[in-house]
């Protein structure tokens, strides 16, 4: 077990001062090998240009996937995500295969790699590079994130209805805090404003109370340097940044201060030093992915808080614009009743999309979902089919085809989250011998994972596969103008289509007939790299047909040099697959309809869909 480790000796670490490190040996760093099935175009490290995600190829990324995982929240793994690397292996591989996904958030815990204060645990930092490890060689990107709830498990009694994860033991004996009680509390949320010791502990971590906030960079910063350190560069090349501090929250506001002048005051200021750990460490050329306040873009009008780091100027490439989204009106079962529908989130999102643009810095909704189970959990899939949908596009589907000039950039999503043991835990709440949860998450009584294993210990997906491992463009040789994806995900039995093919474009429909499709627009770079798409695992090659000013296809061929349209696998060795559009000039729009519609497409067909389309993009650009 990754929780039972072996402490060999004490070294020194000399990094920005010098901290104590118990644990392993240092260890050279893995050779540098690229993932299975990786192409001439893959591995390039991800850097922000212009307000987007983009590769060493100019192309413009789109990352997808989600929160590894709520795990390390417990104490079962001792505040990993798996219990072994074979665990973490097996989650990555179906977290492709499944998921569709090419980029995690890998959850870390300050608890766990700072025991003892001063002493950094190097066999548990040891332990968090090779399960990390697993998502990299699964061509899978990284971003690591310190993560913390209710500041920490440690202000909670042994039979308390609530936990929090976070900080270490020996930060809140410093603080000497009250008992925690959160009083007439529904939700475990609400201990953030209601809880006296949450609140006074979160306020001694942003004043620096107890040297706490110098301790916590002092072991980031050598976290830091260990990753660096034991991954070699082609797996360093693939982690995509680090999320300093999960849902900063003041407590509790200083006499005149408000939310927006702690931002100013506290939050800024805390990510700059956090910066300049990363500089010091070997992660000058990677961003942080800093979070605002957390209740800035809350949708309930009592809890939203000015913010979104309105007063740090111009972020740039240097740090990215890292929010969450959930819908706590649809969560709290009273005040949305029935279920999400077309365009239900566009203006949220929209709301995150012009905050980054404003910032000059890429964007990334780094968590968002709704339960699976429990009172609210029959909203779920339209739930997420519209927060989907709002992360592909600023506009409803019934407004997509006659304005796709307002549809925005495609926005990066982190689902919440992807835990192979969902219903499977043995947690001691709070240590507690006589609290031992199994069920769902494990946590707070939250259920939100989007997998499980099922009796034979195989990975099966808990949400309809349509809605999860999805078509979007993972690279974009240039810059998106426009991207829609109708899944006809399921509620119940009753398919859910939002955005069906105008009459106007009568061959464009009968093509796509009453099956999925997808939608890319775009004007080409000076690149030579091909725009990417993920392909479905549910979108066979043979039954896959595109239409594309660069050709129109029914079931592609392999990817070639000659070859305009496309079919490869997605580095990593996981059996995803992903379609390639290779244009040669630089400047012009171009499209591509993607839809496993019609199962024999005619030549005719075809080619109306492909005149129409073009009229139609001609029309509009």
């Amino acid at each position: 077990m990754p929780n039972i480790r072996v402490r060999l000796l004490v070294v020194l670490v000399a990094l920005c001062g010098f901290t104590a490190v118990a644990g392993l040996p240092p260890a050279a760093a893995a050779p540098a090998v690229a993932p299975t099935d990786s192409l001439w175009f893959d591995g390039a490290p991800l850097t922000v240009q212009g307000g987007r995600f983009t590769d060493g190829q100019g192309r413009e990324i789109v990352l997808r996937g989600y929160n590894v995982s709520g795990e390390t929240k417990l104490e079962e793994h001792g505040g990993l995500p798996f219990a072994s690397v074979a665990d973490a292996q097996k989650s990555a591989a179906a977290l492709r295969a499944l998921g569709g996904a090419n980029t995690v958030r890998f959850l870390l815990s300050w608890a766990h790699a700072e025991p003892v204060r001063g002493q950094v645990d190097t066999g548990y930092l040891a332990a968090v590079t090779e399960q990390l490890r697993a998502f990299l060689d699964a061509g899978i990107r990284v971003f690591p994130d310190f993560h913390q709830d209710l500041y920490s498990r440690h202000l909670f009694h042994s039979g308390s209805w609530y936990t929090g994860d976070g900080a270490p033991e020996w930060a809140v004996v410093a603080g000497s805090y009250p008992a925690e009680s959160c009083g007439i509390c529904l939700f475990w949320g609400q201990n953030i404003t209601q809880n006296a010791a949450v609140q006074k502990a979160q306020h001694d971590f942003w004043h620096n109370a107890h040297g706490l906030q110098d301790a916590f960079l002092a072991t980031a910063g050598t976290a830091l340097s260990y990753l660096r350190e034991h991954l070699s560069a082609a797996e360093f090349a693939d982690v995509a940044g680090f999320d300093p501090y999960n849902e900063p929250y003041a407590g509790a506001y200083d006499s005149g201060q408000s939310s927006r002048t702690w931002e100013k005051d506290l939050l800024w200021p805390f990510y700059e030093k956090f910066r300049a750990r990363m500089d010091a460490a070997g992660w000058q050329d990677k961003p942080a992915f800093v979070e605002p306040n957390l209740f800035w873009n809350a949708n309930i009008s009592t809890q939203k808080q000015e913010g979104g780091l309105l007063d740090a100027g111009t972020l740039g490439p240097r740090y990215v614009f890292n929010t969450h989204f959930y819908d706590q009106k649809a969560i709290s079962g009273i005040l949305m009743w029935g279920k999400a529908g077309d365009g239900q989130y566009a203006s949220d999102l929209a709301t995150v999309r012009d905050r980054a643009s404003a910032a000059g810095t890429a964007a990334v909704v780094s968590e968002f979902g709704h339960p699976l189970s429990g009172a609210v959990s029959d909203k779920a899939p339209t739930v997420l089919k519209a927060m989907y949908q709002a992360l592909d596009s600023r506009l409803p589907g019934a407004n997509w085809w006659s304005d796709p000039e307002a549809s925005g950039p495609v926005l990066s999503g982190i689902q919440w989250q992807w835990d192979l043991y969902n219903g499977r835990h043995h947690e001691l709440m709070n240590g507690n011998p006589a609290k031992v949860l199994t069920s769902g998450d494990a946590w707070n009584d939250e259920d939100l994972s989007a997998v499980r294993l099922d009796d034979s210990g195989n990975a099966v997906l808990r949400q309809d596969a349509r809605l999860l491992d999805r078509l979007y463009p993972s690279a974009t040789a240039g810059t998106a103008l426009a991207f829609t994806y109708e899944d006809r995900s399921r509620d119940g039995s009753t398919t859910l289509t939002w955005n069906p093919v105008p009459p106007s474009l009568p061959n464009v429909a009968k093509l796509v007939g009453s099956g999925r499709y997808g939608l890319l627009v775009w004007r080409s770079g000076d690149g030579t790299a091909p725009t990417e798409l993920h392909l479905p695992a549910s979108f066979p090659t043979a039954s896959t047909t595109v239409v594309s000013d660069l050709g129109a296809v029914h079931g592609p061929p392999a990817y070639g040099a000659s070859a305009p349209v496309a079919v490869a696998p997605e580095p990593g060795g996981t059996g995803g697959r992903r379609l390639l559009l290779t244009d040669q000039d630089s400047g012009v729009p171009h499209f591509a309809l993607v839809t496993d519609g019609d199962t024999a497409p005619a030549a005719d067909v075809l080619a109306a869909a492909r005149s129409e389309l073009a009229g139609w993009v001609a029309a509009h650009w």
